[in-house]
């Protein structure tokens, strides 16, 4: 290998969950590698939630969710950074030119959860929601899974931190909301879940619950996350990216995709649903995966099976606050 820096920066975004998992990075890198002096720079980027935004969604067309790794991919292009901790179904699927994403941690439980604010406690789950009940989330896959299920509900975007939205719900803003179950159990929230949601109900996003380490392309310094890194994580991942990037998805598009294996044999399933929830298409795929090369192939083979039954146009849906 060849002279490491001094210190290993690891770039972030400054979330509290953001910090949790650079800071499960750093723990286990310094495990793997004793005597490694490593540092977390914190990284502003423009996806970052701040008050005045409101409740405004992040915008396709200004990025996207690519806006939360814009700014720290720039610093790691630029050497400010020696890598990047980011959350794996924030990242869009086409990296900068550059970089990689070759190292994953194991993955936490890929579920989403919902959370019900005390005014709707007689609530036990989301068929017993009140109807109308006004729900908050700034996921357009969240809110089209919802609506196929109850259309009745209203659908309003909610934003910021994990911490923030709880505290929004708390106070009376929304009804009820949903949050990752992986986010929720490395803040130590895992209580404030009142519901836990199984992939039949709410598929969970690609790569959701997975924490992935971005580097540059033949940059040595890579291999020091060679021992700390999850391989079935890295291609369960890499199948349900590979979905999108056929679909040319982005966090735009309401779609649910989620892989499993069960010995060598990769299951890998994906949902698409309209915005209003009333269209929905479902496509599964399975086959044996040893290598990235065949999780790849396979999340390709899924991807265009699935457009192949998408009606003409359905991918252009523009989202509608207040649909």
């Amino acid at each position: 290998m060849a002279e490491l820096p001094d210190i290993v920066k690891i770039g972030t975004r400054g979330s509290p969950l953001a910090l949790t998992q650079t800071k499960m990075v750093q723990a286990a890198l310094t495990k793997a590698h004793p005597g490694l002096e490593t540092e977390i720079v914190i990284i502003q980027t423009s996806g970052d939630w701040k008050p005045e935004d409101g409740e405004t969604r992040l915008q396709a067309d200004a990025g996207g969710k690519a806006q939360f790794a814009k700014e720290i991919e720039e610093a790691l292009l630029s050497g400010a950074v020696d890598c990047a901790v980011h959350s794996m179904k924030d990242m869009e699927t086409a990296l900068p030119a550059g970089l990689q994403i070759a190292h994953m941690l194991p993955r936490e439980d890929a579920r989403d959860t919902l959370l019900i604010n005390n005014l709707a406690n007689n609530s036990q789950n989301l068929s017993t929601l009140p109807h109308g009940c006004v729900v908050g989330t700034a996921s357009v896959r969240r809110q089209a899974f919802l609506l196929a299920q109850r259309p009745d509900l209203k659908i309003v975007p909610l934003r910021g931190n994990v911490q923030t939205r709880i505290e929004k719900l708390r106070s009376g803003q929304v009804d009820a909301t949903l949050l990752a179950l992986a986010g929720l159990k490395r803040l130590g929230l895992a209580d404030e879940a009142d519901v836990i949601l199984e992939p039949e109900d709410m598929l969970p996003a690609a790569g959701q619950g997975a924490v992935g380490i971005e580097t540059r392309t033949g940059d040595e310094l890579a291999a020091l996350f060679d021992d700390i890194s999850c391989r079935e994580t890295l291609l369960r991942v890499s199948a349900e990216r590979a979905v999108l990037a056929v679909l040319n998805a982005s966090c735009h598009t309401p779609i649910g995709v989620h892989a499993h294996f069960d010995g060598d044999v990769l299951y890998v399933r994906a949902r698409a649903v309209s915005l209003d929830g009333r269209e929905s298409f479902a496509e599964e795929v399975s086959g044996t995966v040893q290598t990235s090369e065949q999780a790849l192939a396979l999340g390709k083979n899924l991807g265009a099976a699935l457009a192949a039954c998408l009606p003409s146009g359905f991918l252009d849906q523009k989202i509608q606050d207040g649909l």
